[in-house]
């Protein structure tokens, strides 16, 4: 359980620390902080599941581990740059009504 009390406060902290860093340049609104802490946190989650799962195989099967590192890197690439594009659009979020 403490495990996942420190993945939910890490959360916390980022969808707190999110808006004010974004909100700097005056650009960001509430709810693209909150979707930029939610990309980032995604993209984390799943970057790591991939590397754990990636070394896990690499420990079983040593003779595929240029393979697998291989898949590993171009699939944390493509995690990556769909991140990058999301925290694009989160921070080009506008409420409607007020204008760009």
């Amino acid at each position: 359980m403490s495990r996942i009390g420190g993945i939910v406060a890490v959360a916390f902290a980022v969808l707190m620390l999110a808006g004010p860093v974004m909100a700097a340049d005056g650009g960001m609104t509430g709810s693209g902080a909150l979707g930029a802490g939610l990309v980032t946190i995604g993209g984390a989650y799943g970057i790591g599941r991939l590397a754990g799962s990636a070394l896990e195989g690499m420990a079983r099967q040593p003779e595929m581990a240029g393979s697998i590192q291989t898949a590993m890197i171009i699939a944390a690439a493509l995690i990556e740059g769909f991140v990058f594009y999301a925290l694009y659009i989160c921070s080009t979020m506008t409420p409607t009504g007020w204008g760009a």
